[in-house]
């Protein structure tokens, strides 16, 4: 367990390979600017809610980038491929689908799922095709999104994949995010992380402390368990639902455990003797941009249903309109991050709290270069 006093200063941060340090961050550590690492492809990554990839349809994805067209064959399975016809590079989500074949608007070339070129329909016979069709991505179809492998395929089957049994469990309902945020994803993970920022929300949650009761640190995870108490002694609306005391109706607050496992991130409460958490939030922060300046963020917040029937169905409504707003501020908080580091061109704030620069290094030290021309430091 990690000391959570302020200002420890627990390990060195080793550099990133090919990106030598330039200055040192406020704790000593020679480091690169963190805004400037990318993130590791050879993970498995949301790219689009299911239902929106439809039977006989395509959907125009992306990955730090890299275009990818999806689209859902007669048989029911999604299949990704590079967005760019190996003829003349028109994207293959402006398409086709022809049973579990994808066919080019343009000259109606036709590829199958693994992105082999089935067919050209004009070619005489004796001519050969071109050697290769495009490139296709693994993929996986699970809690309602369509999941890509966007890094070496070979390590796709040995990749971790989220484990959420509550997902699927009778006693949850289950609450879907898809939304676009102007930011580097590293600034999400540090917002949910620093429970700290709660008066940006003292208008959605009342005026509570957030109270951090300790924290560990491994080389590809942060863990961090907080306590939420009234700032003025009194049962703030924000604590009780936080709590968790809104939804399962119990009378004592329980603690809150928010956990960045490269490259995902959970925040749950689980109660006391219990199998699965009274609410828990799975959240991945997906590149847009080859900069990676925009992420897409995807959440599924996983709620236990009460004792009495039908109460989650009527308060839905309810629970959506707080979350979206509590979403809200945060966005408009992020970005205005990320247009900062826009304007100054590098990392200039000054971090204290060291559950943050931990997180920084999991963040760092797993990532990848964005480029050689991309060596900042962070101040």
């Amino acid at each position: 367990m990690t000391d959570a006093r302020p200002g420890t200063d627990r390990h060195p941060v080793g550099g990133t390979p090919g990106l030598p340090p330039r200055r040192v961050n406020d704790r000593g550590d020679a480091v690169t600017d963190l805004r400037r690492i990318g993130i590791d492809p050879d993970f498995w990554y949301p790219v689009a809610v299911a239902r929106k990839v439809a039977k006989g349809r395509t959907f125009a994805a992306v990955f730090a980038g890299e275009r990818i067209a999806l689209y859902r064959g007669r048989s029911g399975r999604v299949y990704a491929l590079e967005d760019r016809c190996a003829h003349r590079q028109v994207p293959l989500s402006m398409g086709v689908v022809e049973g579990d074949v994808l066919r080019c608007c343009y000259h109606a070339w036709a590829y199958r799922g693994n992105g082999h070129i089935s067919q050209i329909p004009y070619l005489p016979k004796g001519c050969e095709r071109p050697p290769r069709g495009v490139r296709s991505y693994p993929v996986r179809e699970a809690y309602g999104l369509v999941f890509v492998f966007p890094g070496d395929p070979a390590k796709a089957e040995t990749a971790p994949f989220p484990v959420l049994p509550q997902y699927d469990a009778a006693s949850h309902r289950t609450m879907t995010f898809s939304r676009t945020v102007r930011c580097h994803y590293s600034f999400m993970h540090e917002n949910l992380l620093d429970m700290n920022h709660q008066f940006l929300h003292r208008g959605v949650l009342g005026r509570i402390q957030p109270e951090l009761l300790g924290y560990e640190s491994g080389p590809r995870s942060v863990e961090a368990r907080y306590l939420f108490v009234p700032a003025g002694g009194r049962k703030d609306r924000g604590a009780g639902l936080l709590s968790a005391e809104g939804i399962g109706g119990r009378e004592r607050p329980d603690v809150v455990t928010i956990r960045t496992e490269y490259p995902y991130q959970t925040l749950q409460d689980v109660p006391e003797g219990a199998d699965l958490p009274a609410f828990s939030l799975w959240a991945a922060y997906v590149p847009e941009d080859a900069e990676q300046r925009t992420c897409h963020a995807y959440g599924l917040l996983m709620i236990a249903k009460p004792p009495v029937p039908g109460v989650i169905h009527l308060a839905w409504p309810l629970i959506r309109r707080f979350t979206e707003r509590v979403f809200a501020q945060d966005r408009t908080a992020v970005e205005a991050e990320q247009r900062a580091w826009d304007e100054q061109g590098e990392d200039r704030n000054h971090e204290v709290f060291p559950l943050i620069l931990d997180v920084r290094d999991v963040l760092r030290s797993n990532g990848v270069p964005l480029g050689p021309e991309a060596v900042r430091a962070e101040a």
